[in-house]
């Protein structure tokens, strides 16, 4: 059997008293606990003792085995807490690792380069909740339970009161309760359709815009959009303005912009019409100031809203818009 187990332990305990760093302390747990190591010989070799005493002693080997491998654990644990407090070792010869700078998500970018040309015009900026009720999301906007225009919005049911906001122009409404008129206002913030494909995602953000005062009128309308758009992409971007229909304003238009890939030459982002679709716009319908009891033969008021999505896909010539939620480091690092 050759030493005693109790003399094997008392020789580890001192030498490990005497290691003075890592290499020392593990050299020792290998060569008492390790495959071919004293403790382990002794475990191995049990069978040679009488058989009455093989299980007591066994049971002592083995306890004396768990002390030592806590032991050299707790002496290693310590060693390296005094030798690199920081929690590793410092390589002094390795070069300097310099931290990559982060950027903005262009969503981000985008939305705040809207929000600060329109604060730049004088509008203010508003918010609300992105859980709504059917009220504020459809009836306050003139769009009734029946309307034809509620198919035109996938919309996302809590229960049968409550939606994911399709727009951001509850807002409108809620704005308009809260303060007489003027109002100048903008309303960033997320909202939710159940669309997905290359240019609809069921979470997107938006930016509605409202203005009400007296005598305001869709030349206002037009002279803030158009100043918005050449700030947005350059003084060389034409507009256009297209009938359309909207529940909430009237008249209502779309508003397109010459193409900024190929300027009206007709191409592919454009399907070869030379201008692309850039957001809806018309004046305010005298339903919604009666649901805010404005009086609408004092005031008049316009009102419009945009994809913040599908402006930076126009700005940076980007074809599929779930390219800026799918996370990719080499796409985001581009802004």
């Amino acid at each position: 059997m050759g030493k005693p187990i109790e003399q094997i332990k008392n020789e580890a305990l001192k030498a490990l008293d005497a290691a003075s760093d890592v290499e020392g302390i593990k050299a020792l747990s290998s060569h008492y606990l390790g495959r071919k190591g004293l403790v382990t010989h002794f475990l191995r070799n049990i069978s040679a003792l009488p058989l009455e005493k093989r299980s007591a002693v066994g049971k002592k080997a083995n306890e004396i085995k768990k002390e030592l491998d806590k032991a050299f654990q707790a002496a290693l644990i310590q060693l390296q807490t005094r030798v690199y407090p920081a929690g590793g070792r410092i390589d002094v010869s390795l070069p300097g690792r310099t931290a990559t700078p982060g950027s903005l998500h262009p969503i981000t970018q985008i939305n705040e380069e809207i929000c600060d040309i329109f604060t730049g015009l004088g509008f203010d900026i508003a918010e609300g909740p992105e859980v709504e009720t059917d009220f504020y999301n459809f009836e306050a906007l003139n769009i009734p339970k029946d309307h034809p225009a509620r198919d035109m919005q996938d919309t996302f049911y809590v229960s049968d009161n409550i939606v994911l906001r399709t727009h951001t122009s509850p807002v409108q409404i809620r704005t308009m309760e809260n303060q007489p008129p003027p109002v100048r206002v903008i309303v960033p913030g997320k909202v939710f359709r159940r669309d997905s494909d290359l240019t609809h995602t069921p979470m997107f953000h938006q930016v509605e815009g409202l203005l009400v005062d007296e005598n305001v009128s869709f030349g206002d309308l037009k002279g803030t959009l158009t100043t918005f758009v050449h700030q947005m992409f350059d003084d060389r971007t034409s507009l256009r303005f297209r009938p359309s229909f909207f529940p909430f304003t009237e008249p209502s238009a779309e508003v397109d912009i010459l193409c900024v890939m190929c300027r009206g030459k007709g191409c592919r982002v454009c399907s070869q019409t030379g201008w692309l679709e850039v957001l809806g716009s018309g004046m305010v319908h005298p339903a919604l100031f009666e649901q805010v009891e404005y009086d609408p033969d004092r005031y008049t008021g316009f009102a419009f809203g945009m994809g913040v999505e599908r402006i930076a896909m126009l700005k940076y010539g980007i074809d599929d818009i779930r390219k800026f939620f799918e996370n990719d480091f080499r796409f985001l690092a581009q802004f």
